[in-house]
């Protein structure tokens, strides 16, 4: 999960406010909430501070704890999905498709960082509709991963179905490593992280070279 961060409370208020425009505070405040404090830590009161709200006003217009969080995963969910479809291209073989799927992510990310860790949050309640609904998002993302990377390995040359499934592995805890250092470095652009890894790669290449 991410380290929480401090984030003083919205004086946005309601007065006046369009129903819609007030829900989409009320998403923003809970997806910054989920995503800093992660689900079992995370306060409606403190969400509906944020925004200006009541806590029963929250509930009005969001239902449960569960209710708000899956209002806020879907979007996350979808954006993430639309961005990595995107990226691998129709038949997941756009040239530099590595590098394409992260800046896609980081894109998709960008203006709501915590966004992540509202979609990979370790704290929900299993069993529930907020568990089922992230897992069906980490299943997707997992195999656009699990053909990405297999195709990759076809290209290299190898057909070991376990090269592949490992290289998954790989991928999928590489991708959360780097989303969580570019969480801790606000300054840096989603064009500056696509270089920046760019650049590793390169680097991780001519390593596994020498080595070779």
């Amino acid at each position: 999960m991410a380290t929480p961060m401090t984030t003083p409370p919205s004086k946005a208020g309601t007065k006046g406010v369009p129903r819609e425009h007030r829900r989409q505070q009320m998403l923003e405040a809970a997806t910054k909430e989920f995503g800093t404090r992660g689900y079992a830590a995370a306060s409606l009161p403190a969400i509906a501070a944020r925004v200006g709200v009541t806590k029963t006003l929250l509930h009005q217009y969001l239902g449960t704890k569960e209710d708000l969080y899956v209002a806020c995963l879907v979007p996350v969910g979808e954006r993430l999905l639309d961005a990595i479809r995107t990226a691998m291209g129709p038949d997941g073989t756009a040239p530099h498709t590595p590098l394409r799927v992260l800046h896609g992510i980081f894109t998709a990310l960008e203006g709501q960082r915590e966004a992540w860790f509202v979609l990979y949050d370790t704290t929900l309640p299993p069993g529930g509709e907020a568990a089922r609904r992230a897992s069906e998002y980490w299943s997707a993302i997992d195999r656009l991963a699990a053909g990405g990377t297999a195709e990759l390995l076809r290209a290299a040359g190898s057909t070991d179905p376990l090269d592949a499934d490992a290289l998954k592995y790989v991928w999928r805890d590489l991708v959360a490593t780097l989303v969580r250092w570019w969480v801790k470095h606000p300054e840096q652009s989603p064009e500056a992280m696509t270089q920046r890894c760019s650049r590793l790669f390169a680097a991780a290449a001519t390593l596994t070279s020498d080595g070779g």
